[in-house]
């Protein structure tokens, strides 16, 4: 069950990651247990039981949540760094703030605004930006605000980016591009300081630039599908979220299998979204652990 499902209300979700060693399970839980926490889920994964690594989520429920946490992380800090692990732990009574970043293709973004307006996401969207103004009529139906900052041509996109960091700044909690069609500079994601998740199809490196779609049905593929990642410097090499593919034949145009590929793309987009604002995935250097 999504935890968007039901009540999040004093419900603290525990991400812990380190060398796996004994006594860790047992600590942590006993931690939470002395601290008045009532254990609700527990997920972990261990990549080998000797010298390997210890990836584990556990959320709780606590009457007074929000004026317990210090003191539960004081005592998760005491515990838990001499042994070299790290922890992080939220409260899932507050959503993680989403920023959405697009162009004009609409099938990402407007998935994300229903699904966000129907509480189907455990996040709100602060602002929408977009380079070009094709979507702003439908981003204000939802009362959204939406900005426009156009794209400056060239390979020096400064200018814009630095409006586009003036705006999350301090605002956002993660950002998602919803098939914004341009490519980040090393320089916006060393200064954004939250994750930022992409979208893409799944044809890369294969059919590279314009036209995927046509490209692949003159090749003949029998599979599309959909890749969501976390971006990095190396273009569309981040760690994956979440991926997904569909079947298509000979019968289908390239515009057949360019809507089916968007479906895709949006189911894909909004589970990555999902599972990253209820702290199931773990980053570990370009791999992820996704408790799903």
């Amino acid at each position: 069950m999504s935890e968007t499902q039901y009540a999040r209300k004093n419900h603290g979700t525990l991400i812990v990651s380190g060398p796996d060693q004994p006594g860790l399970v047992a600590g942590i839980t006993n931690l939470i247990t002395e601290a008045g926490g009532n254990i609700v889920s527990l997920d972990q994964y261990t990549t080998d039981p000797q010298e390997g690594s210890f990836y584990q989520r556990v959320v709780f429920h606590r009457r007074d949540l929000a004026a317990a946490i210090p003191d539960i992380e004081a005592s998760l800090r005491r515990f838990l760094e001499p042994l070299g692990m790290k922890f992080r732990l939220t409260n899932a009574n507050v959503p993680k703030r989403m920023a959405i970043l697009a162009s004009k293709s609409d099938h990402c973004l407007l998935d994300l605004l229903w699904r966000h307006r129907r509480n189907e996401l455990p996040a709100t969207v602060p602002m929408v930006i977009s380079n070009h103004t094709d979507v702003v009529d439908d981003v204000r139906s939802f009362n959204i605000p939406f900005f426009h900052v156009p794209s400056v041509a060239g390979p020096d996109k400064k200018e814009s980016e630095d409006k586009i960091i003036e705006l999350l700044k301090g605002n956002v909690d993660f950002v998602v591009l919803a098939r914004y069609m341009q490519v980040l500079s090393d320089d916006f994601l060393d200064r954004v300081g939250v994750p930022v998740i992409n979208i893409h199809h799944s044809f890369l490196p294969a059919f590279i630039g314009a036209g995927p779609y046509r490209k692949a049905k003159e090749r003949g593929v029998k599979l599309i599908g959909a890749t969501a990642h976390y971006v990095t410097a190396d273009l569309d090499e981040g760690p994956i979220i979440e991926q997904d593919v569909a079947r298509v034949d000979h019968s289908m145009t390239a515009n057949d299998m360019q809507a089916r590929g968007a479906y895709v793309e949006r189911e894909v987009l909004s589970r990555a979204v999902t599972w990253h604002a209820e702290d199931r995935v773990i980053r570990d250097g370009n791999h992820t652990i996704v408790f799903n």
